[in-house]
Order: C-alpha cells, then structure tokens, then sequence
C-alpha cells in the first residue's frame, strides 16, 4: 500500500456503491482505497456492497463454462506463467489438435454436468489453416448437437476466420489480456498487449461477444491489478475471467508467493466495482489460492466459473461448484443472455 494512501472506511465504500448502482463509474483514486482497505470486517463489508451491485445489475445469474484442452504443449509464445510454453520444461502434456468426435464427446459431458457454455482452447499463437476445418467441424456438432453456447479460445484471429468461427456457431471469444499493460512485458515479451486487445477489437467488430481477463498475482502490484481492471472496463467485453496464479513448476513464476485469500477477495470486490454489469468469472486457480473462502469470493460480486478443471489443473468438481452457488444465492440453472439482462434482472 502507498504510504499516503488512507484505506477505505465504511463511509466511501457506501458512497461507491451508491455511485456505482447510479450508473456512474467510480474514480481510479477510490478504487485504489477501496482495495487497501484494512481489517477483516471492513474487508466483509466491502464484500457486501460489490455484492450488492452485483444483485442489481445482474441478478442471480451464474454462468457456468467448461473448457478443454484440445491441443496441448508446444507452444512458441513465452508466457511466464504457462507449462504449455516450449520455453520451459515442464511436466505439461504435449498432444496435436484432437479428433472432432473427442472434442464433441467432452461437450456432451459438460453439458450433462450443467455447463452453459462450452471452451474450445488450443495452444498456440494462432490456429494453423490444416487445423481450422477440423476446429468448425467441431464448433457446428457441439451447436447442432447440444443446447450448449460455444466459445473458442484459439489465439490471435483474422478477420475471415472469425467470420468462419460465427457462421460455425461460436457465440463467444476468449482471448487474455493476462495483466495490466504496465506489466505485461515482465509476462510476455513474444507478442504485445495490443497484439491482445487488436484480436477482441476484430473479434467484436463482428459481433461475437468477447470474454477477456488474465491473472492477478503474478508479481504485480495493487496499482496494477487496478489499471487492469480498468483496462477491461476499457475493452468492454461481455465476460471478464480472473484467473489467480497456480504458479506451475518449471516456469519462471513457478515459485512466485500466492496472495493472501482475504487479498484475492478484496481484489474480486473491487473489480465489482468497476466493472458493475459484466460476468465476473473465477477461474483457474481459485481452489488452490482461495482454498475455504471460494464462497466468500463470489458473494464479493462473483457471478460465474470455469467448471470441471482447467487447461493442465483439476478443480474441485461440477458437482461441489454447484452446491456452492446455490448455497450463495446465484442460481446455475439461469445461463446469462446479453440482450435479456437489464438492472437487476436476467
């Protein structure tokens, strides 16, 4: 925390929440006292009013996205947090782009499971033109065959195979900002951050709807999970994903120390805060860093999660994410809808 910083009392974190439920955008001077604020009960409190405005603008929606890995390893980009980096020796599985039929078979499952949403996650800087036609073969069974939305996560795009990936059926694009733009070059250096946000800018113009996030606690400091966070209301995209880093042994952050749970949830809070009216999903990394504060995060403004593991990690299991959501008030049988949500209803 900034020395001359004085944290939030109850007193801003109401006036905040009364800005924010009138439809203004709070200043990056409170939001950066809003996250040092002090104390456990302070900290719920906080946690209160994001939920708050997560009510309001959201209702009890939870959005619920399943993924896999469908190529793995191999990877030419230098992410410092990824195992699937050839940069880095590391114990992650290596596998070329899987049959259409494999890809299909774990969407049904996830379906079953009470997945809305369906992620199609390829390693790589961008898909290889051999491999497009088996990646829309798949994205057309899944809509055809399943009540499932489809989103792909492929890397940088053009515009004709997003096009292609549309008229497939691909209702949403994923696509990682990872960190603020300040930070980026500590994470990245074999592309840019506007190498990133050119891909949602070209995913949007063509009216799919953009999920885009990153991962806090890779070393970054408070103001810049802050300027990311503005950075994404900036984007406008319709989900934004917070993953919390799960440091993976091999890479260059393997041994970076975790932020503390009741840290993560402030952070979660805040990002309520900024970004009132978007899907605010947890994702990798949560149970290992949240540990048994996984429901206190999403009643700080949570409303959504990847379930049934992630791209090298496991998760808890579909069956206890849901039992925690309906525990917490958020109803995982009600899918968000873009065009149906308004204030306070979905």
């Amino acid at each position: 925390m900034t020395p001359d910083l004085i944290p939030a009392d109850r007193t801003l974190i109401d006036s905040c929440q009364t800005q924010v439920l009138g439809g203004r955008a709070i200043r990056p001077e409170d939001a950066r006292r809003l996250l040092a604020t002090e104390g456990t009960d302070d900290i719920l409190y906080l946690a209160s009013a994001a939920n708050r405005i997560r009510e309001h603008f959201m209702g009890d929606i939870a959005d619920l996205c399943s993924l896999i890995n469908a190529k793995s390893g191999a990877c030419s980009e230098d992410c410092a947090f990824c195992s699937q980096s050839s940069s880095y020796k590391t114990d992650a599985a290596v596998y070329p782009l899987l049959p259409p039929a494999q890809i299909v078979a774990a969407a049904r499952k996830a379906e079953a499971a009470g997945a809305h949403n369906f992620c199609i996650v390829c390693s790589g800087d961008a898909p290889r033109a051999d491999e497009m036609p088996r990646i829309l073969e798949a994205v057309r069974r899944i809509t055809e065959e399943t009540g499932l939305n489809v989103t792909c996560s492929l890397g940088a795009l053009t515009d004709d195979q997003v096009r292609e990936l549309k008229a497939a059926g691909m209702k949403r694009y994923n696509h990682n900002i990872e960190t603020a733009r300040s930070h980026f070059d500590r994470i990245v250096t074999t592309h840019t951050f506007d190498d990133r946000v050119g891909t949602i800018r070209r995913v949007q113009r063509q009216g799919v709807e953009a999920c885009c996030g990153g991962i806090i606690g890779m070393g970054e400091s408070s103001d810049q999970r802050l300027e990311f966070a503005f950075q994404l209301r900036e984007i406008g995209t319709d989900c934004f994903t917070l993953n919390i880093l799960n440091p993976r042994p091999g890479t260059p952050l393997g041994s970076v120390e975790p932020l503390p749970p009741l840290e993560l949830v402030k952070t979660i809070a805040v990002f309520r805060f900024i970004i009132p009216d978007k899907i605010l999903k947890l994702s990798g990394g949560r149970e290992a860093n949240l540990r048994d504060l996984q429901a206190l995060a999403m009643l700080a403004g949570a409303n959504g999660l990847i379930v049934g593991g992630y791209l090298t990690t496991g998760g808890q299991g579909a069956e206890k994410d849901l039992r925690m959501l309906l525990d917490v008030g958020l109803d995982p049988s009600r899918r968000y809808r873009k065009a149906a949500v308004t204030a306070g209803t979905a």
